[in-house]
């Protein structure tokens, strides 16, 4: 059959229409009318009671502990009975979270979930500084940390003007003196598989509660607050399962029903859990479908190889970086990597041969990648399968439950293909910035997101992001778009990392600075990333000056390169 079976607004209309699985209705959200899926499950609680179906299969792995979806849910709902009688948490209370992946991370999440309080994960790669910030601005009634990260914020404590309690989770009780140890609570996870079934407290949950309050990453200012409902989350699980099943009808193919005799999914958790990415659309999803979570603790390329042979994973991503370098490894070749799936990533621009590589490092994969931001709850559009090889650029079409206009310098919308900034409407939309009554109004309007990024679509309606409108430089008054040349950089054969960066220029304003990653002992000068890029765009476009690095770039928790920590490199003394 010819490939596509159907457009892509075939699809949608079919998947959304009135009595199919993910059919659409209009509702008023938040006083803004917008389309919402029908059949979406009401709160996270009701997610939390559908995984406990899925019972003793494995839920979290990590290093040597094994927990399962019983011993998993039951800590959680006993730890939710905790925060509420021992702790006086009520509906809308703030609890932090700053933990690096481990499984109490799914257990406290669930917890203040079905406590009705607002789960805060924090940065847990915040510096003292940062972590009193977030504790302050979200304020948090009760704070739950992991040893290094409570180490940290400690001598921060007395200063802070929330944060009634402390739980410290996998220390010793020299670490963290009078504070409670969340072991003291519920045990450590090899113990709690003994924990008898626990029913849920009894808090009333609506579909726009708040619920969420995840930190932007930060890389253009002070992180704020985007927060988040219940609605927000289910929505983006519910965009998953439209994504996927349009790549089979795309196809012609019908979508598999579950199969409970199959062999379950495995997904590799490598980004960090208190970003959106990792929560929304891998342990809610991951979840949902009974899939087990296999957790890194920190990236590792080699050790990642391991762990897909080892448990047979079969979906893994985040970023593109962690393609690129499990890819790259020179010990790639003597492992097996035949049970993965599915390839994909977000939160950064990918170089096109990406896709190539991936079909032919991973025999049995379909690659894909996505676009979203803490603000729209994930994903807004998804780009998987064949759709993703042939349109590599691409990251995907629009959501149905999504609309968006793309917006000129002059305030109206641009005409197709043309580049302007990406706004969003849908209910996975969040609410607002904590506590940044300006800020909300700026980019939040009538229920639309202001998103900053410049993008352009196709006469398919596929989204392409040409750049990150903040970090576009202006040199000379010509508009350059960074993406444009690290595609280009992209192309050379040792560069398994590039940004480009405006660096300060007396006459033009701005210059192009490139910065690149190559394997330890390659050198590339100036003069050759000159002529390679300048073989393929305008001598404007072309950098003038060069950084070289022999590691990856810089990046934060949610694997995006820190510009601004770049441009700093450029700037004399």
């Amino acid at each position: 059959m010819p490939y596509p079976a159907a457009s892509v607004k075939q699809i949608h209309d079919m998947l959304t229409a009135k009595g199919a699985p993910f059919e659409m209705k209009v509702e008023n959200v938040l006083g803004v009318e917008m389309r919402t899926y029908a059949n979406a499950p009401p709160s996270l609680a009701a997610i939390f009671e559908m995984s406990r179906a899925w019972g003793d299969l494995p839920l979290a792995v990590y290093e040597n502990e094994r927990v399962s979806y019983k011993a998993a849910t039951n800590a959680a709902a006993k730890l939710a009975h905790i925060f509420i009688n021992d702790y006086g948490v009520k509906k809308g209370d703030r609890i932090a979270l700053i933990m690096r992946n481990l499984p109490e991370w799914i257990v406290i999440f669930w917890a203040a979930v079905l406590s009705g309080a607002i789960i805060s994960p924090l940065n847990a790669w915040w510096t003292a500084e940062e972590l009193e910030y977030g504790l302050n601005d979200c304020g948090a009634k009760l704070v739950i940390s992991d040893a290094a990260s409570f180490k940290r914020v400690a001598p921060k404590i007395a200063g802070l003007k929330c944060a009634e309690h402390f739980i410290v989770a996998r220390a010793g009780k020299n670490d963290i003196g009078a504070t409670a140890a969340l072991e003291a609570l519920i045990g450590d996870s090899a113990s709690w598989n003994a924990i008898p079934h626990q029913t849920i407290p009894e808090v009333k949950m609506l579909p726009d509660d708040i619920v969420t309050l995840f930190y932007t990453s930060g890389t253009t200012g002070s992180p704020k607050g985007a927060y988040g409902t219940h609605r927000n989350c289910i929505t983006n699980l519910m965009n998953t399962m439209v994504a996927q099943a349009r790549m089979y009808i795309r196809r012609g193919e019908k979508p598999p029903e579950p199969d409970p005799t199959l062999p379950r999914k495995a997904s590799l958790m490598s980004i960090p859990l208190f970003h959106v990415t990792a929560c929304h659309s891998v342990m809610v999803v991951s979840m949902a479908a009974g899939t087990k979570i296999v957790m890194m603790h920190k990236w590792d390329a080699l050790k990642a190889l391991e762990i897909i042979e080892c448990e047979q994973i079969t979906s893994l991503g985040g970023v593109p970086t962690i393609a690129w370098q499990i890819l790259e490894h020179p010990q790639f070749d003597e492992f097996n990597v035949d049970s993965v799936e599915v390839v994909s990533y977000g939160g950064a621009p990918s170089a096109p041969e990406l896709v190539k590589r991936i079909v032919e490092g991973f025999p049995n994969v379909q690659p894909g990648q996505g676009y979203g931001l803490s603000e729209t709850s994930a994903a807004v559009t998804l780009n998987i399968g064949e759709d993703y090889r042939a349109k590599p650029t691409s990251c995907g079409p629009i959501s149905p439950i999504n609309d968006v206009k793309v917006i000129g310098g002059d305030g109206k919308e641009v005409a197709l293909g043309e580049v302007g900034e990406l706004w969003v409407k849908g209910p996975n939309v969040v609410v607002g910035y904590w506590n940044k009554p300006e800020a909300t109004a700026e980019a939040f309007q009538n229920g639309w997101f202001k998103t900053g990024d410049l993008v352009k679509m196709d006469d398919e309606g596929f989204l392409y992001i040409v750049d990150r409108a903040k970090d576009m430089i202006i040199r000379g008054g010509e508009n350059v778009y960074c993406a444009e040349i690290e595609d280009i950089l992209y192309k050379h054969p040792e560069v398994f990392d590039a940004a480009i960066v405006g660096v300060p220029h007396k006459q033009l304003g701005e210059e192009v600075g490139a910065a690149i990653s190559v394997p330890e002992g390659v050198e590339v000068t100036l003069e050759e990333i000159k002529a390679l890029v300048g073989a393929h765009l305008a001598s404007f476009k072309v950098p003038v000056h060069l950084k070289v690095f022999h590691e990856p770039l810089p990046r934060n928790a949610n694997g995006k390169i820190m510009k601004r920590d770049l441009r700093e490199l450029f700037v004399p003394n």
